[in-house]
């Protein structure tokens, strides 16, 4: 069988605030038809956060997940993928509490604590539809988004080990990577590996096609031939990292949580037009798109029916 490329959209993260783009969705509603826009246009794994729906500001209340991810289910055979990241004002505690309740296929593991800096967001802009915005971005010069031994090892317990979820294994820089073959070693964590690379943070490693091909370097001499990898590029990076993680056997990444742009000067409508965009640079490279199904059988997932939402 020939090779298919599993495309992942990040629906609204927690990283861009209402007041930067009005296609931001908020309100479960909102998400859930993002998502399923998204997973029509040709998405088989949907990462997802929740927020607050009169405020937009980044929650982890499991019953606001619950407003939208069985909507989702219902309506698609997308695989849900929910954060355990979070936002910068949550306990790991809180961050893991929805993933711990709904027990999806997928959650999101963070391999490293380390400086994540959105404060750079704050230039050029003085309008905000809430107070609470300039701030949250502000506070993130004094931030460090705590990702320890410990708190990873819990995560692989209480949500992995106990539930079933596997992981798409987030690493921002190199030593991540390092982490991650600690757990392998360990037997805490076994294959299929799927490491998400995150290029373009600030205070995590530069978007630039050198770093993604030594993360992919030091991953194939790390883990050989028992991961996959897909790529998330930071803003105006998204689409050209994107394009190289396919170029180079891997699984790409889209979405408004990362990029809230289509192409320069023009923002996304939604989700779903990302996804279709990768999808027009995937057929140019003669690639096929993985199915839900496929993707839950190269990721080895438990499977949609072992999801009780």
């Amino acid at each position: 069988m020939s090779r298919k490329v599993i495309i992942t959209c990040a629906v609204t993260g927690s990283v861009h605030t209402p007041s930067m783009s009005p296609h931001l969705p908020i309100t479960p509603d909102e998400i859930a038809r993002q998502a399923i826009d998204a997973a029509n246009a040709g998405a088989s794994i949907l990462h997802l956060h929740a927020r607050d729906p009169k405020t937009g500001f980044p929650s982890p209340d499991p019953d606001l997940f619950m407003d939208f991810l069985p909507k989702i289910k219902a309506a698609t055979d997308a695989v849900i993928n929910i954060s355990t990241g979070g936002g910068m004002t949550m306990t790991v505690k809180d961050r893991i509490r929805a993933a711990t309740h709904a027990s999806p296929e997928m959650a999101s593991l963070n391999m490293g604590t380390m400086n994540f800096g959105l404060f750079p967001a704050l230039a050029g802009r003085s309008e905000w539809k809430h107070d609470w915005e300039p701030e949250f971005l502000e506070s993130s010069r004094d931030f460090v988004f705590k990702n320890t031994f410990s708190d990873i090892e819990t995560i692989l317990a209480d949500l992995g080990e106990a539930n079933g979820t596997r992981f798409e294994f987030e690493c921002y820089d190199v030593g991540h990577l390092y982490t991650l073959a600690h757990f392998v070693d360990r037997d805490l964590i076994k294959g299929p590996i799927f490491i998400q690379f995150v290029l373009g943070v600030l205070g995590g490693i530069g978007a630039d096609p050198d770093n993604l091909a030594h993360l992919k370097r030091t991953a194939d001499k790390l883990f050989g031939d028992q991961y996959q990898f897909s790529v998330l590029g930071a803003g105006r990076h998204q689409m050209p990292l994107a394009s190289m993680a396919a170029a180079m056997g891997g699984n790409v990444r889209v979405g408004l949580e990362d990029n809230l742009y289509l192409r320069k000067g023009e923002l996304a409508p939604d989700n779903a037009s990302q996804v279709r965009k990768i999808r027009e640079i995937l057929d140019g490279l003669s690639l096929e798109i993985a199915t839900p199904d496929e993707a839950r059988a190269i990721l080895g997932l438990k499977g949609a029916d072992k999801v009780a939402f």
